[in-house]
């Protein structure tokens, strides 16, 4: 869990709070916790009170988005922060088109994941 760089910041749309996303996952507040651990989401310390938060965008129909874990899970094996992880799914991609993360909440996951790994070459 990091420091939010206000660049970032600005590039994600929303963001929820731990509690929030606990909620529209039907989940106490302690999995949240736990799936962040896990580096199934990413969470962040941004705003006046430094509240844990987590992009918007990672929750879509009550769950955490398809195929986002394995996006994630990739880029932490090419070394990337998750202030890095962040900044990658979140800056619009021309050939994409839009962001890895609008193509993994539109189901486009399976391109997003090759994006992902041709990062580590």
């Amino acid at each position: 869990m990091t420091e939010i760089d206000a660049n970032i910041d600005g590039l994600v749309p929303a963001w929820l709070t731990l509690p929030d996303i606990a909620e529209k996952l039907g989940v106490e507040v302690t999995r949240v916790r736990q799936l962040v651990k896990e580096g199934q989401l990413i969470a962040v310390r941004r705003g006046e009170n430094r509240v844990l938060q987590v992009p918007a965008d990672f929750i879509k129909d009550d769950k955490v988005v398809k195929g986002l874990v394995g996006t994630l899970t990739l880029l932490k094996d090419d070394g990337f922060t998750d202030e890095e992880m962040l900044e990658w799914l979140f800056t619009e991609d021309e050939t994409l088109p839009g962001t890895p993360a609008q193509a993994l909440r539109e189901n486009r996951g399976t391109e997003v994941k090759r994006r992902a790994q041709a990062l580590a070459v």
